[in-house]
């Protein structure tokens, strides 16, 4: 019975459903951070991009301003031409230096979230490393004690006939590990039923090292001083 108890609790410690709640959180966090990275790692090409095309544009507006500058050119209409070009390239460097401030702006709050969400994953994390390290503790606890047990059991069971390990082997199996049961104050610890007097009675008359079963349960009764008979 012992051991099926180490059995239960080693199966349904409370940190298990601990971890499995923080686990479940941590896979949640992780994939919300992969996805932050994988924003904030878009809007960095897309600065780098826009930012390029802005300095195109700037180099390209600074070649026509110097050939303006330079006297170079003479004629009205080609004068006309590379004023128009320059305003052109002026809008069209504002528009992309826009551009380049929108993206800027995203990218920062990609950052933030990806700073907000790693120190969140650490911090689950942290609480992950904890429960396991108390869970196998509490492993190691009952595992120790269950070879102690074990060992206990092995020497006990060493003078019960074959016959009767058997039969309480075969009980234990049926009634959920349990299978044998004192027989305390006329009620059996087993189903927890009070023997009738005719049970009682039979109790009574049986030989002291006869194997009773309670009617109710079918668990092996074990007599004691203070069974009240």
């Amino acid at each position: 019975m012992r051991l099926t108890q180490l059995a239960h609790r080693r199966n349904n410690l409370p940190e298990l459903a601990e971890l499995q709640t923080l686990e479940a959180d941590l896979i949640q966090q992780r994939d919300l951070l992969v996805a932050a990275q994988t924003e904030e790692s878009d809007t960095s090409r897309e600065q780098t991009k826009a930012e390029q095309d802005v300095d195109q544009v700037r180099q390209r507006a600074a070649r026509d301003q110097k050939r303006l500058d330079s006297g170079a050119v003479t004629s009205p209409k080609d004068l006309e031409s590379l004023q128009r070009e320059l305003a052109s390239l002026a809008k069209r460097q504002g528009d992309l230096e826009d551009v380049v401030l929108e993206v800027m702006e995203r990218r920062e709050a990609a950052q933030e979230r990806v700073t907000e969400l790693t120190a969140r994953v650490e911090a689950i994390q942290a609480k992950v490393d904890d429960a396991t390290t108390r869970r196998d503790a509490a492993h190691s606890e009952i595992d120790a004690e269950r070879a102690t047990v074990a060992k206990e059991r092995e020497l006990t069971v060493a003078d019960i006939p074959a016959d009767l390990l058997k039969l309480y082997d075969k009980i234990r199996a049926k009634e959920g590990g349990v299978g044998a049961a004192r027989l305390y104050q006329r009620r059996c610890e087993g189903c927890r039923l009070e023997l009738n007097i005719t049970e009682v009675n039979d109790v009574r008359a049986a030989a002291a090292d006869a194997v009773l079963r309670c009617e109710n349960c079918t668990r092996i009764l074990v007599r004691t001083p203070d069974s009240g008979l």
